[in-house]
């Protein structure tokens, strides 16, 4: 990560391929990574991810990754294949990151391991029968990650923080749920801002709709840009 731009990760949360390549188009220069989840992923979006990694574009593919340890090594080898940049998966259990890590093998595909969805407040991680406060559940799945061999984690800018004491400088902290000062938290329950995100520890920001919504992609793109680069000079 030379410049503030690559710290940025734009959600091409659309639901098709040629939604995104529009984006992509307006975007251009202006971010780092661009992030496939589910909904484009089945709209064609994997041939996407492809065409945008040959094209020097780093990719996040973002599936989340939760199965027996057959199924998450195997499917972790078949998108490391694609030449994409990041892939998630769900920090939950040793023998699912060890499957995902075997899958990776020799290859450059960076692991993050998703440690509690930032749409997700203390009491919806008691209604899913979780005693544990939801720092200390995000701290510890971030130690299984770290330990497996993982490059960093998903998680929340309110957790960051913490995530960068106890892992050390090396590990990154991927935050999503970043929202502009003024704009609307939508569904995501753990907002911050992308200054504050940056502060706390993350080295990485995602957003979606705060840019691909705007009616200016870029031009929103590059306050957040600026806002990074504001924290980082700080």
């Amino acid at each position: 990560m030379t410049l503030p731009r690559d710290r940025l990760i734009v959600a091409l949360d659309v639901p098709s391929v040629e939604a995104a390549r529009e984006l992509v188009y307006k975007l251009d220069d202006s971010v780092g990574v661009y992030k496939i989840g589910l909904e484009l992923l089945f709209s064609g979006g994997f041939e996407l991810a492809q065409e945008l990694a040959r094209h020097g574009r780093p990719v996040f593919i973002d599936v989340k990754l939760l199965d027996i340890e057959a199924t998450v090594e195997r499917a972790t080898a078949a998108i490391a294949r694609m030449g994409v940049q990041f892939l998630t998966v769900h920090a939950l259990d040793r023998k699912t990151l060890a499957a995902a890590m075997r899958g990776r093998g020799d290859s450059a595909l960076k692991l993050l391991g998703v440690t509690v969805l930032t749409n997700l407040a203390p009491a919806d991680v008691i209604e899913q029968g979780i005693d544990h406060p939801l720092s200390e559940m995000v701290l510890h799945r971030a130690k299984l990650a770290k330990e497996a061999g993982f490059d960093g984690v998903i998680a929340s800018g309110h957790e960051a923080a913490q995530i960068r004491n106890e892992v050390g400088p090396e590990f990154l902290v991927v935050t999503p749920g970043v929202r502009p000062q003024g704009s609307e938290a939508q569904d995501q329950a753990r907002a911050m801002t992308p200054r504050a995100a940056i502060e706390a520890g993350a080295n990485y920001l995602v957003v979606g709709r705060p840019i691909t919504r705007a009616p200016d992609p870029r031009a929103a793109a590059n306050a957040i840009v600026a806002e990074i680069a504001e924290a980082l000079a700080g």
